[in-house]
């Protein structure tokens, strides 16, 4: 049984109060907060501003939701299980910051160094909370290989505790076969678990705080320095953008998780196989503009 089934077992018998739930429930009881129904008996969706432009998106598959009512605002294809490219990396910079010590070094070595979509190079030594950072910002996939084999000694074995917290979450179309979204046809998930993983992981202020870094300079531990930024450019072009990740590869499409508050309310979308890579930055608004306007509507009420 995973860690939400198992907690919602717990929250169906405390009715009488008597159960109090630790931080880590109450993380995974939020996360497992989705209601597909009650919105639409109190909102008519379809004459919300924006919802004409719906029909004009090319992603394959969405969710959008509403993160403190776990509303689901919008969704097409959300539970169908499709490549997902550097979104993938959402869950590597997670279990590192998880299990990994922020001031050990990591060096790029040959097994991990395959210098495609990297800015790393061989023999560069970093700061692990240092590589993080730039793994994140630049989608750099050979600091993912380096990161993963560090924390776990091999990437096999740091695939299976990517699958294990999987699990954790409740993400069961969810299959990670690598730490950094390359081509896989093992390495899949659906906008559904990929929603849940966004909003446990935004939970974590170390993770929140990398994601919504627009630009940094990277220090190596040779005293060299790499300028990075941020592939996300939602984060300066939408207002109340504060995240996530984006992904490409030809097999996945482009691909967005997004994360943005306006007015005390935060949503949660994740986009996959857009059109281009303008396209994901312009429907990702697209969804959040209306689902803004959902919540507004929804509130006054």
């Amino acid at each position: 049984m995973c860690a939400l089934s198992l907690l919602l077992v717990l929250c169906d018998g405390c009715g009488s109060g008597e159960v109090t739930l630790t931080p880590e429930q109450q993380r995974l009881q939020k996360i497992a907060l989705i209601d597909t129904t009650t919105l639409q008996t109190i909102v008519r969706l379809d004459s919300v501003d924006g919802y004409n432009l719906l029909e004009g998106i090319s992603a394959e598959a969405w969710m959008l939701v509403d993160d403190s009512t776990g509303f689901v605002i919008s969704q097409k294809n959300a539970t169908r299980q499709l490549c997902m490219a550097s979104i993938t990396k959402m869950m590597t910079c997670l279990l590192v910051l998880e299990k990994g010590n922020p001031a050990d070094t990591v060096y790029i070595t040959d097994d991990v160094y395959v210098a495609k979509d990297s800015r790393v190079r061989l023999g560069d030594g970093y700061r692990l909370d240092d590589l993080v950072y730039e793994m994140m910002l630049v989608s750099d996939n050979d600091a993912a290989y380096a990161l993963a084999k560090h924390i776990s000694g091999d990437t096999l074995t740091f695939c299976d505790m990517m699958n294990q917290k999987a699990v954790y979450l409740g993400m069961d179309s969810t299959h990670f076969a690598n730490p950094n979204g390359v081509p896989n046809i093992h390495n899949y998930s659906c906008a559904r678990d990929l929603v849940r993983l966004s909003r446990y992981a935004m939970r974590d202020s170390a993770f929140e705080q990398i994601v919504g870094t627009v630009e940094k300079d990277i220090p190596l531990v040779d005293g060299r320095h790499m300028p990075c930024q941020n592939t996300n450019v939602m984060l300066t072009t939408y207002d109340g953008c504060f995240g996530i990740k984006t992904g490409f590869t030809r097999q996945a499409g482009n691909c967005l998780a997004s994360a943005a508050t306006r007015n005390g309310v935060t949503l949660y979308l994740v986009l996959l196989n857009s059109r281009s890579m303008s396209s994901r930055f312009k429907e990702s608004a697209i969804l959040l503009d209306y689902g803004f306007n959902v919540m507004k509507a929804f509130s006054r009420r």
